[in-house]
């Protein structure tokens, strides 16, 4: 994938690439940021400079995540209004807490949580499942999540369906870059899909017999594990840390899954 660099830029020509990104004409801009298209045109050409109040609607528009409205500000001369601050920080403990409570109160289930770029940030006991086999200099901080998944030094010898399951990680990242453009994010794409799988992997997700979503079919102590997993994110962050954490919820798909858990001692 090609590597978008990000440097200083007029606000007009960041507006554009945006916009071209997201497939939308000027009017269809326009028209969902309450502006007219005429004032938009003015705005990408620099014959107009943008109010603050109309950068942000614009890119409450495209659809941008937190960390990308900031440049767009800086390239109109406004101060960024969106902060990222540490899950360390003092008058972060009740995000803190609160992400712990819900890893605590899904166990025995594992389940962890993401930042932007699938660093793991906490995870529960039963998470401990997905370090089995894993080489300690993938389990080096930062963790990440993906490159632990699909490396060869990884889980990927024991996930039993590995080229659908690789297919449906790949896919979502692919998402992300287009979402997000952000070059950390491609160079973690074009990583990952360099690295080696010796089953097919399917282009587009179909359901096989009794199929409702991608499993994961994980080979642990003799037995084969499927989980289903869930996503979810903060409902109105205005922080770019919080906006950019996700809980990955795994959830065992048959009972044999479940029985396991529940008996295991981490």
């Amino acid at each position: 994938m090609t590597t978008t660099t990000r440097q200083s830029q007029p606000i007009g020509d960041l507006l554009r690439q945006w916009r071209k990104r997201r497939l939308l004409s000027q009017l269809e801009l326009a028209t969902q940021a309450e502006i007219s298209a005429r004032h938009l045109s003015f705005i990408e050409n620099g014959r107009s400079e943008p109010s603050r109040d109309i950068v942000l609607r614009l890119a409450e528009a495209l659809g941008l995540e937190l960390r990308e409205r900031n440049p767009l500000l800086l390239a109109a001369g406004y101060a960024p209004v969106y902060h990222e601050t540490s899950l360390e920080a003092p008058h972060m403990g009740a995000i803190r807490a609160m992400l712990r409570q819900v890893l605590a109160a899904h166990e025995p289930f594992p389940a962890v949580v993401l930042d932007r770029y699938w660093n793991r940030v906490e995870a529960n006991e039963p998470a401990m499942l997905f370090r089995v086999g894993v080489s300690e200099e993938l389990l080096k901080e930062p963790v990440n999540l993906l490159r632990v998944s699909l490396h060869p030094d990884g889980m990927a010898p024991r996930i039993a369906n590995l080229g659908e399951w690789r297919a449906h990680l790949l896919s979502r990242l692919r998402q992300q870059v287009t979402t997000t453009a952000d070059p950390e994010i491609i160079k973690l794409y074009d990583e990952l899909s360099g690295y080696p799988c010796d089953q097919p992997e399917p282009k587009i997700d179909l359901p096989g017999p009794g199929d409702i979503a991608i499993p994961l079919r994980l080979h642990h102590q003799g037995r084969v594990l499927t989980f289903f997993s869930t996503m979810a994110t903060f409902g109105t962050p205005l922080d770019i840390t919080v906006a950019e954490l996700a809980i990955e919820s795994f959830f065992p798909a048959d009972p044999e899954t479940t029985e396991a858990l529940r008996t295991t001692k981490w």
